[in-house]
């Protein structure tokens, strides 16, 4: 601690961000570890606009007590790490060849490759890919209510809920605010997972009672009602139908783009180098 206090003694007794105020002497000096100093430059962008005089003081404390623990951890370690020294350059030196290379790779990627599209590239990948798309659980397509026992208008939902008119569909949406939670889109796949986290009480349920096509069933615990049809089930294993894994078409179409741009850059310099005589191998 008393060495921590020699070198920060003048900057623990500001009182305001007025010493902060950067003019012409940008190299002020504000810390100092051995050979390594700290600059009232250095310390210009820590701060937000508007900031008081008492955050000022905290947050440049804090900052500079970082600072010189910092120093002191990286002075010992040198000196205690003396042997590993040309390792530690090497793994230096191969992290910053890897941030050049990745961060031009990045910048490559985000200018050329063709972020488009379409149906029929959806339709071909799938179509070439079907043995990765099987299922490992189950789908569903259904629609449900979860509604409270002592709602007052509970028979009219339940009615709404069991017609299949599309109007009767349109009025029950309409009454959203009556229900706790809902799903009443009938047309997409959803994980039989995502159900039973909706709807717990079904967790104890045989599953292949559950999972019977045109199946209603109707639950209850000590709050709320609960009203599923289910209209369409597909079990393990089974091929995963297109509407549901296209997401993920989409993302393995563009990983695949991306590594050919990728490798057709690096063909493109190893030419284009060749050509220039740039590359000799021995």
């Amino acid at each position: 601690m008393k060495y921590l206090y020699i070198y920060i003694v003048a900057v623990i007794s500001l009182q305001s961000c007025n010493y902060f105020t950067f003019k012409n002497d940008t190299r002020q000096t504000v810390a100092r570890v051995n050979n390594t100093y700290l600059y009232k430059d250095d310390l210009k962008n820590i701060f937000n606009e508007n900031i008081s005089a008492q955050d000022s003081t905290l947050i440049s404390n804090n900052f500079i007590n970082n600072w010189v623990r910092q120093q002191l951890l990286l002075s010992k370690a040198q000196i205690n790490l003396e042997n590993d020294i040309e390792k530690f350059e090497g793994f230096v030196k191969k992290y910053r060849e890897d941030l050049f290379i990745n961060s031009y790779k990045e910048a490559a990627v985000k200018q050329y490759l063709n972020t488009e599209i379409t149906e029929d590239d959806i339709d071909i990948f799938y179509k070439e890919n079907k043995q990765n798309f099987k299922l490992n659980e189950e789908l569903v397509k259904l629609k449900f209510i979860k509604i409270g026992k002592d709602v007052l208008n509970k028979k009219e939902l339940i009615k709404l809920f069991l017609s299949s008119k599309k109007e009767d569909l349109d009025d029950l949406n309409s009454k959203e605010l009556s229900l706790k939670s809902y799903h009443l889109n009938d047309s997409i796949w959803i994980k039989l997972s995502d159900l039973l986290v909706k709807i717990p009480v079904f967790s104890n349920e045989d599953k292949n009672q559950l999972l019977k096509k045109d199946n209603f069933i109707q639950k209850e615990d000590s709050l709320s009602l609960y009203l599923v049809t289910i209209k369409q089930v597909l079990n393990r294993n089974e091929l995963a139908p297109k509407s549901y894994v296209t997401p993920t078409i989409k993302q393995m179409i563009l990983h695949q783009r991306k590594l050919l741009l990728l490798r057709n850059i690096e063909e493109t310099l190893i030419e284009d180098a060749t050509k220039k005589r740039q590359i000799e191998i021995y």
